[in-house]
């Protein structure tokens, strides 16, 4: 139902140039609305220039814009949200802003007095080392979100940028050092924008940050302007900070991020990948268990969509060349023409275990075989097994059948538990999930079969025996935490994806870490096989290992320290572009 209109007040998020420079898109207009996109992106400003906000206008003027510029990774803040776009909300939150007509409060008028007679408080527009300093103090120290570890990594950006009015207001101490600094943005006429701060513990001042929003409000005034806004709330303590200084709520805030192949009704071509593709699992997993069947290979959808291959490294010592990458055991895009090119030119591929039918199907029979731990049928009650039964199934309603929309090939969860090993249970559940989702591609595999096909060396780094071993060793309290926590699945699932697509690898350490396979035998013990298996290869070069994305953190210090130097290998300039933004490039 459409959202009654809504009068909106102008956000920090219009000021062309900043977000210009920030994002480093091209600003678009549509409606009543901003747009900003780039390679294949797309940032939507769901608060309207002029007039009202409702949520049809917001989404007519989004997909036309996505549309026209053949747009698929789409990010977008707007009061509430399209009902199309329900289901992507990343983030909620609040935008506060601070009248000019408050005074220091009481309670730190004393504080404040104190902290400006021994700081020297200026304005400048030159980003320094002590800023340099400063920010990476603080960014090492405070756990941020991402579109905030942008913005530090991109003020410099901000202050070069032309037509931008970015000014650094600083606090330094007596010894000349930079105790607290804040990024303000002058140029909307009704206001200036505080962006960030930050202050130092190293070069620590007491209530420096209140003495910089004491002259804030002052040259705010001077300035002519009408109000202070201090944008989100963040956090708690953010938050608090705020209301301390007479900061109040003006205006929800949500942000949604998608893909536009992932919302319904839309249909999007794509290229076909040569030869037949196994529908995967983990590499030591296949066919989801249930299905039987483990040593087919049955053809996957004939045009899978393809993506460049972003979660790469080049591996260099003296003149030799290799590459590890990091791969994803169930995916929903395919990669085949990266690979055929990446392996062009390769001797050998590095694979963790044997991917072939025999050895996969030596893995659904173990997995579908009663082993020595009690049945996971018996550590559920029945209100957890319903709610596992409807995350993985979807609805299964006499409706949903009726319509045709229920999922055509559920699943038996209370079987699966009963009969199945632990860390089967596990793979069969949320990997029969993913695949409700159009995840019924595998990195891997489909590596495994390109690599073949292309008759290049294909070594195996562990037996399925040591992959077996690996899959026993999986703590059960964690499968049972995993399981019971379903409503996690779908924030992995599109957090997870995003990431491996622009091969961000610290985000994807943030998706991991809770899986139940990320333990210290199945991961850290098994980097050691693995480092000593790639050694002699990548000492001759033209080598190629594909191991498990969780595998990476630790090989890629391994391998340095070994003499050899990385360099993540972008794709395309949407990836280098990401990479500047994330201050990885």
């Amino acid at each position: 139902m459409q959202s009654p209109p809504m009068k909106i007040h102008t956000v920090p998020e219009h000021s062309i140039a900043f977000m210009q420079a920030v994002s480093g898109g091209t600003v678009r207009c549509s409606g009543d609305y901003l747009f900003f996109t780039g390679d294949n992106w797309l940032i939507g400003i769901g608060y309207p220039v002029t007039g009202s906000y409702d949520d049809v206008s917001f989404w007519t003027a989004l997909e036309f814009v996505a549309r026209k510029n053949n747009i698929e990774d789409c990010w977008a803040i707007a009061p509430s949200m399209p009902a199309q776009l329900q289901p992507y909300i990343t983030e909620k939150d609040v935008y506060y802003i601070l009248p000019l007509n408050v005074a220091v409060p009481p309670c730190l008028r004393r504080e404040v007095r104190r902290a400006e007679t021994c700081l020297r408080i200026d304005e400048t527009t030159e980003f320094s080392a002590a800023h340099r300093r400063l920010w990476a103090e603080f960014v090492q120290r405070r756990p941020l979100k991402a579109h905030a570890r942008e913005l530090f990594a991109r003020t410099v950006v901000m202050l070069n940028a032309q037509d931008t009015d970015i000014r650094l207001l600083n606090a330094w101490d007596s010894d000349g050092n930079l105790a607290a600094c804040c990024v303000m943005d002058y140029a909307p006429d009704a206001f200036c924008s505080y962006i960030i701060g930050a202050h130092s513990r190293i070069h620590y001042t007491p209530h420096a940050v209140d003495a910089l929003f004491a002259v804030m409000l002052r040259n705010a005034r001077k300035t002519g302007k009408e109000y202070i806004h201090l944008g989100l709330g963040v956090n708690e303590g953010i938050t608090r900070f705020k209301k301390k200084w007479g900061g109040f709520p003006i205006m929800p805030y949500l942000e949604a991020s998608w893909h536009m192949s992932e919302l319904p009704c839309r249909h999007h071509s794509s290229k076909k990948t040569g030869g037949l593709v196994r529908e995967a699992i983990d590499h030591t997993l296949v066919t989801l268990l249930h299905n039987g069947g483990a040593s087919e290979r049955r053809k996957l959808p004939e045009q899978p969509e393809e993506r460049p291959y972003a979660m790469l490294w080049e591996v260099r010592k003296d003149k030799q060349i290799s590459f590890l990458g990091g791969t994803a055991h169930l995916f929903r895009y395919s990669f085949a023409r990266s690979f055929r090119k990446l392996f062009r030119n390769m001797r050998v591929v590095l694979f963790e275990g044997p991917l072939d039918a025999a050895s996969l199907a030596l893995v659904a029979r173990e997995g579908a075989r009663a082993g020595t731990q009690p049945s996971m049928v018996n550590m559920f009650n029945d209100e957890e097994i319903h709610r596992l039964h409807d995350v993985v199934n979807g609805t299964q309603s006499a409706l949903a059948r009726f319509l045709n929309i229920a999922w055509p090939h559920p699943i038996d969860v209370r079987g699966i538990l009963a009969s199945h090993r632990p860390w089967a249970v596990f793979f069969s559940l949320y990997y029969a999930y993913l695949q409700r989702y159009g995840w019924n591609q595998s990195v891997d595999m489909e590596a495994w079969d390109i690599a073949h096909d292309m008759d290049c060396q294909v070594i195996c780094m562990e037996t399925i025996e040591d992959q077996l071993a690996s899959l026993e060793s999986i703590p059960l309290e964690r499968i049972c935490y995993f399981l019971r926590h379903p409503e996690t699945w779908r924030w992995h699932r599109r957090v997870s994806m995003q990431a491996y697509l622009a091969g961000d690898i610290e985000k994807m350490q943030g998706t991991g870490t809770e899986f139940p396979s990320r333990t210290e035998r199945v991961i850290s013990v098994r980097d050691d096989v693995f480092i000593a298996a790639m050694l002699p290869y990548f000492e001759q070069g033209s080598a190629v290992a594909l191991v498990g994305t969780a595998h990476l953190f630790r090989l890629r210090g391994m391998l340095q320290n070994c003499g050899f130097q990385l360099r993540q290998v972008y794709p395309t300039m949407w990836h280098k572009l990401r990479a500047s933004l994330r201050g990885d490039a």
